[in-house]
């Protein structure tokens, strides 16, 4: 009890109303209990042992990864983005869950360590005071959270909580520890009803105020003195229980979770990991054949639905759930390790842990990754997965002909490379052949600008910016070839590697500056993933068409821009002589998932938007937040039954909850792809009368052309 030690400091006694044999029976259940915890928590990180090593170095500066970590985790920076509620929830329920345990572990420091030593106590006046206002105060927060996520989850019933994961674990989880806090405060309460002279521990004002309650309710100092054991065991039982039950349930993601942000990889999804030449376990064919940090990435999972809430090929009805396949692929292992028989990870036909029909459904626009608050890093695992798929011949029959156009033509479309640079016979001027002259811009024009109707009238506009703003530029005519990009994401990799070499030995014997690329997705494979390519260890391969042995532009010494990037330094310098009031159009622009969330790029093209004068209105998806148009992900090439199509979502996006509305004139692009989406949405999505799908580029040359008319008069 609350008693004068030496000096008449206070303090009180941790086991009133606990004899010796109560105290040792704790003790003896605590010690199981820590030992149970302590095997559980070892052999998890066994099990991730038994995966394929990972090709990054997950664990280099590991006093700086664990600090940014510590930050991230800390601040729960990822649980308020999009989410304030969320944020705050998670913020109360684990800062609570902290105090607490460090109180804890201080109580038992000077109980056990502190005391027998020195034969004083620390846990005694002010120190004492301020640790007993600290944990209620941050006890109070933990219940408040969990209180807020039990009304989430049980009153509102959020949509993304509940799934075909979704458990008895997950309500145990949530409500053990409501248990936990609420208990511990009235543990609190029936002990200061029992202990009279604790009546004036006042910094303990949640107990205060639960012991008033208490009395309120007819509670006496005997009552309380008799009643007080067994809630004390009740509560003691029940935390020793969650400490042992930790590894073998949802709660060990308070582990998991952080050493999966220690172990992250900042350039994951925007570079795919590379497969060596030998092609030891690159694909699906096992469990084992996922990295361990892989592993841990379904450990890390806690069910919470973000990367669901967001992922546009759920939303459009595909059979995608990132969540799920996350979590199936980690229940597999599970049934695996108990004793389960093997199946097939991924194949088409429904026998498989994953059916092909999923993958295929994935737009590879990392907003899973985005959303996700512990970093989980689906793309590794599901480019695994395409990449067994396409070993194994199930790959969807029209990217199966898309690749063998790629390889037979160098194209996606099929059509003979002489035919390339035909999109140029419209222009007024000629442009430089790269191969043959110095220049400033290399321009990798790509596939759909070269023979795409739509997308050459962007590629003409961006070839009379360059003209107008009188830099030098020139391009690989029939020695461009398709960039590789969503070829490898749909799991060709060696067709990647070809197409990537050729590029490198390409670009080694032309002489310019800088690439700038018309394609976001370009622009990612070119400026983050052929620098990663280790291409000595193929050169020697007699199926691959190349015979650069070293890693290109590996330093960055080679600067690679996507065209807004480009051009929007020229505007800046007045190149193209506007003055932003050349146009009146109100519009809303739509982020490229390969533009913003892969490279972080979303002011160049908004800068450039504003200075045609156009009025720009965002919408409520933009910037990290945007909603893929769906051709991401080799979903150009496939046909899905879904509706919406995310085309026609966004669309109708633009015209209802942007705070323009239907005023909207034109959606305005930065992507060859997405004007293609756009362009089929308009169309299927009934748009077609009421905005106008343009690129960037188009509009920018009509605010150019449109001066030069005002100046003529």
């Amino acid at each position: 009890m609350q008693v004068l030690q030496t000096g008449g400091e206070i303090t009180r006694e941790t086991f009133w109303q606990i004899g010796p044999l109560g105290k040792g029976m704790f003790y003896f259940l605590s010690a199981v209990a820590l030992l149970v915890f302590g095997y559980g928590v070892y052999a998890r990180f066994a099990r991730y042992t038994g995966g394929d090593a990972d090709p990054r170095d997950r664990l280099d500066n590991l006093g700086s990864r664990v600090v940014t970590a510590a930050r991230i985790v800390g601040s729960n920076e990822k649980q308020f983005d999009r989410d304030l509620y969320g944020g705050l929830m998670h913020t109360f329920v684990m800062w609570g869950f902290l105090v607490l345990l460090i109180g804890t572990t201080i109580l038992f420091i000077d109980m056990d360590f502190y005391r027998p030593l020195t034969g004083e106590s620390f846990w005694v006046g002010e120190f004492y005071l301020a640790y007993a206002l600290v944990l209620d105060a941050f006890g109070l927060l933990f219940v408040v959270g969990l209180g807020m996520a039990m009304y989430r989850r049980y009153v509102v019933r959020n949509e993304r909580l509940w799934g075909k994961h979704t458990s008895l674990e997950d309500d145990a989880f949530v409500w053990t520890l409501f248990l936990l806090g609420v208990g511990g405060f009235l543990v609190q309460g029936i002990g200061m009803v029992g202990q009279e002279i604790r009546a004036e521990e006042t910094v303990s004002f949640v107990g205060v105020f639960t012991a008033g309650l208490l009395e309120a309710g007819g509670l006496t100092p005997a009552g309380a003195a008799a009643v007080y054991p067994w809630v004390w065991w009740h509560h003691s039982l029940l935390a020793l229980a969650f400490v042992a039950w930790v590894p073998y349930a949802k709660p060990f993601h308070m582990l998991s979770s952080f050493a999966n942000v220690v172990a992250r990889d900042e350039k994951a999804g925007r570079v795919l990991p590379n497969v060596p030449a030998d092609l030891d376990a690159t694909n699906a064919e096992s469990i084992d054949d996922f990295t361990w940090k892989e592993l841990l990435d379904q450990d890390a999972c806690t069910k919470c639905g973000r990367c669901s809430s967001v992922c546009p090929a759920k939303a459009s009805g595909r059979p995608l759930d990132p969540r799920d396949v996350i979590l199936d692929l980690k229940g597999y292992r599970e049934s695996l390790d108990a004793g389960s028989e093997d199946r097939p990870i991924i194949a088409d036909g429904g026998a498989s842990v994953i059916d092909a029909e999923t993958m295929e459904s994935c737009m590879a626009c990392m907003a899973c990754m985005d959303a996700c608050p512990v970093e989980i890093e689906h793309l590794s695992s599901f480019t695994r997965m395409n990449r067994q798929l396409t070993d194994q011949g199930d790959v969807d029959s029209n990217v199966q002909s898309v690749f063998q156009d790629v390889m037979q033509k160098g194209n996606t479309f099929g059509e003979p490379q002489r035919k390339r640079a035909k999109w140029t016979e419209e222009l007024e001027f000629d442009i430089a052949d790269a191969r043959e002259e110095d220049v400033e811009y290399l321009w990798y024009v790509g596939d759909y600008p070269s023979f795409d109707d739509r997308n050459k009238r962007v590629a003409r506009s961006l070839a009379k910016l360059f003209e107008q703003a009188d830099v030098s530029f020139g391009i690989l005519f029939d020695d461009e070839k398709y960039d590789g990009n969503d070829v490898r994401r749909v799991g060709e990799e060696f067709l990647y590697l070809e197409l990537a070499g050729h590029h490198v030995e390409t670009f080694e014997e032309c002489a310019f500056e800088k690439i700038v690329c018309t394609d976001p997705h370009s622009y990612n494979t070119m400026k983050n993933e052929y620098p990663e390519i280790d291409f000595e260890e193929f050169a020697d391969d007699p199926m691959m068409p190349f015979e650069y042995e070293e890693r290109w532009n590996a330093e960055g010494e080679i600067e690679v821009l996507h065209w807004t990037q480009a051009v929007e330094d020229l505007v800046r310098e007045g190149r193209l002589g506007l003055s932003g009031t050349e146009l009146n159009y109100t519009v809303t622009y739509h982020d490229p998932c390969h533009l913003g969330r892969y490279n972080d790029e979303y002011e160049a093209p908004r800068e450039l938007v504003q200075a045609t004068g156009c009025d720009l209105h965002e919408m409520p998806r933009n910037r990290a937040d945007s909603f893929c148009c769906g051709g991401g992900g080799g979903g150009l090439w496939m046909e899905f039954d879904e509706d919406p199509k995310p085309s026609e979502e966004r669309l109708r996006e633009a015209l209802e909850d942007t705070e323009a509305g239907g005023a909207v004139e034109k959606f305005v692009v930065a992507c060859p792809m997405c004007t293609t989406m756009f362009e089929d949405g308009r169309k299927t999505g009934g748009f077609e009368e009421e905005l106008e799908v343009v690129d960037v580029a188009e509009l920018l040359i009509e605010a150019v052309e449109s001066k030069r008319e005002v100046a003529a008069d």
